[in-house]
């Protein structure tokens, strides 16, 4: 039979694995600040909040695309180039593509660590980069896609391997979520508001949210677990079969499960139920995925003692069975009442991704970086460390978030004997505040951890050298394939990539349909409020002012229909309330209290409360967290955008009368006097013409239109 030779690319796997551990080493030592912000929250040199480009709120998001796009998105390309090349028994299709993929993937990279400090921000969840950004991530996706058909497609290997199959999904799957996600209307080079509002931006969020963690953070991940694992134990998969059902059911009911993120909210109830039902069926796919992972290495247990790397991919797939039982649990309500708005999540999030994604990057460095520079580890000594290390981090990190979580809920809900709240929500900031100092401390166990491993690679990488292009030989693709008797019918999927891939396309297609297309249609699905009125334009103004400082990131504007919801903010949140909101501001965490309700009632303040409390909370709230934000007081507001934004606004359904945006700054500057007097009138001087004045008329306007002592009139 003739053979073919050929050259697999190591050299763009190298770049791949350079940029994960740097961006890594970035990410987490962001994720370490945050953490200690918590702990030290007044301003630089008394604490560790740089205002205005390091606050909590703008470099908070900042950790959170580090890690999931620059960490774990250099490291899915790194271990997607590596295997791909070897399993299609294929060089990649195109070193101009694989050259252009790693350089734009590096520049939107950049581009996030530039804009998420400035404040330029689109204010959703995992989704915070501004539209030209979202254009050019688009972009590259496309590229590497095209990359990785091509090589696909140019394979001498028939069959496609299980790892193909996720990142095939992988791709498809990402491209759907972040292009549906990303409607936006721009208002500027830089400014865009979501195409969606309220109810409906909710459900697209986390949808895409949900499975940005299902189809970034899980999928890819366990294509490099069917690939490694077996590599490392040098063992073959426990099971063929049981990896088909793993991937066919697990696309399929992941792209359900958005709606668990949001029960007791406005959310229409049938959508919640949806969510609920596939969320917990979930369950039996990823403990599949699991058990066929942790049973590859049946008969290699012995090895798992004495293997670093083993160690390291026996800790990340426990992690992802962990991870991935506690979701289904979160998503039952009796559960989800507990631990939403609570540490618990964050806890939640971070077994999946220090442990599920860390653990497995590493063990993935560990084994791959040897091999392309044709040497050994340096030293497995310190690679055991850094394992010993990790594990710590991540316990000293997860269990006192989970504590914490579990005693913020008790506290929010604890009444006494006389039937009052028995705590005030700052009580509860207070009490936690060793917690954060624990978690503080995990992170920065993992980060030495991290740091240990890049010594460990770099003397590895100078022992070796590079073997840019590895020689490789197979015999060339049969054109003609005969089927054997007793051969699985899956086979013939395997066979056809581009019929692989629409039937991947169409199975994640079905749940985003059925629970979305019915919320944006059915207009009783989101019943209007008549006293519900759009924002006037110095409101708007500090509602971007609000979502350019991540105050979303911490406080929630949903009131769930909880008695101690109901108890201490006011009335529970209704779906009308939001339909001017783009994007809705529902949060997700709540380290300060709920604002759903902060205009009104008991929870309502003076002026001069909220320009203190802005100046420097502590002096408000002893024992508060949130940093300061002098910044707003001395910060002209910039009214030459009011006009775009009225426009914009209009274009999105929002009833501005035609011609309002000529006279709204005139609106505005009225609003701004009348709050300035008030200020002046409890002895603070500052001009009508700062940013503070703009985001306290939008922290006083919030619940101003659902009256508390009357039912508000629904339109049906």
């Amino acid at each position: 039979m003739q053979v073919e030779k050929f050259y697999y690319d190591n050299r763009i796997v190298k770049n791949f694995a350079y940029a994960t551990i740097l961006w890594g080493a970035v990410g987490m030592l962001v994720g370490l600040i945050i953490a200690l912000q918590l702990v030290f929250p007044a301003q630089f040199p008394n604490g560790l909040n740089f205002a205005p480009w390091l606050n909590f709120g703008r470099i908070r998001p900042l950790h959170t695309n580090a890690v999931i796009f620059a960490f774990v998105g250099n490291g899915i390309f790194m271990g997607v180039y590596y295997s791909l090349q070897r399993l299609c028994k294929a060089r990649m299709f195109s070193d101009v593509l694989s050259k252009i993929h790693f350089w734009g993937w590096q520049l939107i990279i950049v581009a996030a660590a530039v804009t998420l400090p400035l404040g330029i921000t689109a204010g959703k969840e995992y989704a915070e980069l501004e539209w030209p950004i979202d254009i050019a991530i688009a972009l590259i996706w496309v590229v590497f896609g095209w990359n990785m058909f091509g090589t696909i497609l140019k394979r001498r290997e028939k069959h496609l391997y299980v790892a193909i199959w996720f990142y095939i999904a992988t791709f498809v799957t990402v491209a759907v979520l972040h292009i549906v996600n990303s409607f936006e209307l721009p208002i500027s080079f830089l400014k865009s508001y979501s195409w969606y509002a309220g109810v409906q931006d909710a459900l697209v969020q986390w949808w895409y949210g949900h499975n940005a963690v299902a189809f970034f953070l899980t999928t890819p991940y366990l294509g490099l677990m069917y690939y490694f694992m077996p590599k490392a134990a040098n063992r073959p998969v426990y099971s063929y079969r049981l990896s088909i059902i793993h991937f066919w059911a697990l696309i399929f009911l992941y792209i359900w499960a958005g709606p668990h993120h949001l029960l007791y909210t406005a959310l229409p109830n049938w959508a919640q139920s949806l969510g609920i039902v596939f969320s917990f069926m979930l369950i039996f796919p990823s403990w599949g995925g699991m058990i066929n992972g942790l049973l590859t290495l049946r008969g290699a247990w012995d090895r798992v003692r004495d293997d670093v790397i083993l160690k390291f991919l026996v800790v990340a797939v426990t992690a992802y069975g962990m991870a991935t039982f506690e979701g289904p649990m979160l998503s039952l309500k009796t559960f989800n009442a507990v631990a939403h708005f609570t540490d618990w999540v964050v806890a939640h999030v971070h077994i999946g991704a220090l442990g599920w994604n860390g653990m497995l990057t590493f063990g993935v460095l560990y084994w791959l970086i040897p091999r392309i520079f044709q040497t050994e580890l340096y030293s497995k000594k310190m690679a055991n460390r850094h394992f010993w290390l990790a594990t710590l981090g991540i316990l000293f990190w997860a269990i006192p978030m989970y504590w914490a979580g579990f005693t913020q809920s008790s506290m929010w809900k604890d009444f006494t004997a006389a039937g009052q709240l028995k705590y005030s929500f700052l009580e509860t900031v207070t009490y936690l505040r060793p917690f954060y100092a624990m978690r503080a401390l995990g992170g920065a166990l993992y980060l030495v951890g991290v740091f240990m491993m890049t010594y460990n690679l770099v003397k590895t990488v100078k022992t070796g050298k590079l073997l840019a292009n590895e020689e490789a030989e197979a015999a060339p693709l049969q054109k003609e394939y005969v089927a054997h008797g007793g051969e699985h019918w899956h086979r013939v999927i395997e066979r056809k990539p581009i019929q692989f891939m629409i039937l991947s396309l169409v199975v994640i297609l079905i749940g985003g349909a059925i629970e979305m297309i019915p919320t944006f249609l059915i207009k009783s699905n989101i019943p209007t409020i008549s006293s519900v009125k759009p924002y006037t334009p110095l409101e708007l103004q500090g509602r971007d002012i609000y979502v350019r400082e991540g105050c979303y990131v911490c406080h929630s504007q949903m009131v769930r229909p909880f008695r101690s919801e109901t108890e201490r903010y006011g009335e529970y949140s209704k779906a009308g309330e939001f339909v001017y909101d783009h994007p809705f501001q529902w949060g997700s965490k709540r380290t300060g209290p709920d604002l759903g309700r902060e205009g009104i009632g008991n929870l309502k303040k003076s002026d001069g409360w909220h320009f203190r409390h802005f100046r420097e909370p502590q002096s408000m709230s002893e024992g508060s967290v949130m940093p300061a934000y002098p910044h707003l007081l001395t910060d002209d507001l910039d009214i030459g955008t009011t006009e775009a934004k009225i426009n914009a606004m209009r274009t999105l359904g929002v009833p501005y009368e035609k011609g309002y945006e000529k006279q709204a700054n005139q609106e505005l500057a009225a609003q701004a006097t009348m709050i300035s007097a008030n200020l002046l009138s409890d002895s603070i001087k500052v001009s009508p013409k700062k940013e503070v004045i703009a985001l306290i008329a939008y922290i006083q306007r919030l619940g101003v239109d659902i009256n508390n002592n009357k039912t508000p009139v629904l339109n049906k």
